[in-house]
């Protein structure tokens, strides 16, 4: 009971030590953009994208708000991002002291690391849980609205893999299959006001900064899909990755060499749980909103397929998967991920769960040349290392992390 209380107060700690304090700020214009003028004049062919001229060619969009969801693939998609601003002298909307802004509280933009009013900002794209008014006030009025989802039953598994540690009402369910037993009767364990209970209960809604307790049947969860909507003009799909970056790459009109990637904090397969299909069954149950939205949302993404062109996706996606799999014999010792303990880098050891190491990471292969060196470093960087790299001070972040290696967590 004592290192259980322990553990608690340590992690209210983190939780709470970037307290929300809102004040008065002046509301003031944000300027149209603030990226660098040559990015602007060297527009690239791009018959299908909706701002084309005439000439054929389009201008690369460089203001873009990703939300960034939980268990999404979405550090890959940072990496990605991360990238092409660092490439191109954008500036990120990062928050202070941490990874994530102050999550699970509303977004403020107060929380914006050395925000001021009426300042301009490319890109944000840290764990928040949205608020689209902050958010509108921070980036251009012209910005666009990406985010990813997964099916939610199997995001429901990682999420109560990854999490489980944090939600203390789990921690009362027998040892052998604890999520089996969750599954069972969800009600009997869950408690909505539970500390860190969201993880386990339509989490994608909640991130979204809706209420994830609705019955399905609720109006406003309706609602609340609507305005997702509304606001975002692109939803990619965990299942359907390659084809979402390639509908990125359209709708940004960004090269082919910009959306390229490894597959960032994975998890080792011998440590996933296979639902069954009654468990599978029951997790969408239990997470019945996530579902509607997945649902909606798959149907708007194979439309935006549709658009794009069936024959011309398969085309895209194999030179993609081409390019990548070309870099991956180049970048990385032996061409695929390996566990956490044959990381040879410190720099390359990804954000480990509380109590395991799943999360796979990569070897820079030794032999690379001088070429592609800093490319490889970059795709195969972590994102808390990224963060650093790029001028973040992560000191709450990283003084959690040494707490946790103290105690063997």
């Amino acid at each position: 009971m004592l290192v259980a209380g322990l553990f608690i107060a340590m992690i209210l700690c983190y939780c709470l030590s970037s307290p929300n304090i809102h004040f008065t700020v002046p509301d003031l214009p944000v300027p149209r953009s603030c990226a660098p003028a040559e990015l602007h004049s060297g527009p690239t062919a791009n018959s299908s994208h909706p701002s084309v001229s005439s000439t054929g060619l389009c201008t690369p969009k460089t203001d873009l708000m990703f939300m960034k969801t939980h268990k999404t693939a979405s550090s890959t998609i940072l990496n990605i991002l991360f990238r092409f601003g660092e490439k191109h002298r954008l500036r990120f909307a990062f928050p202070n002291a941490r990874n994530d802004f102050s999550y699970p509280s509303p977004f403020q933009r107060s929380q914006v690391k050395d925000y001021r009013p009426g300042m301009c900002f490319n890109i944000m794209c840290n764990h928040m849980r949205f608020n689209a008014p902050e958010v509108a006030k921070v980036l251009p009025a012209d910005t666009y609205y990406v985010t990813v989802l997964r099916d939610p039953a199997d995001l429901f598994e990682s999420s109560f893999h990854y999490f489980g540690h944090v939600v203390p009402l789990t921690w009362a369910i027998p040892d052998q299959d604890r999520m089996a037993e969750f599954l069972r009767d969800p009600q009997y364990y869950f408690k909505p006001d539970g500390y860190n209970s969201f993880y386990l209960k339509n989490l994608l809604f909640f991130d979204f900064g809706q209420d994830n307790t609705l019955q399905p049947d609720d109006p406003r969860v309706e609602e609340g899909i609507k305005s997702i909507a509304d606001r975002f003009q692109l939803v990619m799909l965990v299942e359907h990755f390659d084809e979402s970056l390639i509908l990125l790459k359209d709708a940004l009109c960004w090269e082919m060499e910009d959306i390229l990637f490894f597959k960032l904090n994975a998890r080792a397969e011998s440590s996933m749980s296979k639902l069954t299909p009654e468990q599978r069954a029951k997790a969408l149950e239990w997470n019945a909103i996530d579902w509607r939205l997945y649902q909606h949302f798959n149907a708007t993404f194979w439309k935006k397929v549709e658009g794009y062109g069936r024959r011309r996706m398969v085309r895209d996606v194999a030179e993609l998967r081409r390019r990548n799999a070309e870099l991956a014999a180049l970048c990385i010792e032996g061409g695929h991920a390996v566990d956490a303990g044959s990381i040879h880098e410190a720099a390359m050891q990804p954000w480990q769960p509380i109590g395991e190491k799943t999360i796979m990471g990569y070897n820079l292969n030794a032999s690379v040349d001088e070429a592609h060196s800093m490319l490889c470093r970059k795709m195969l960087t972590p994102e808390i290392q990224y963060l650093t790299d790029l001028g973040v001070n992560l000191w709450m972040t990283k003084l959690w992390g040494r707490v946790r290696t103290i105690i063997n967590w």
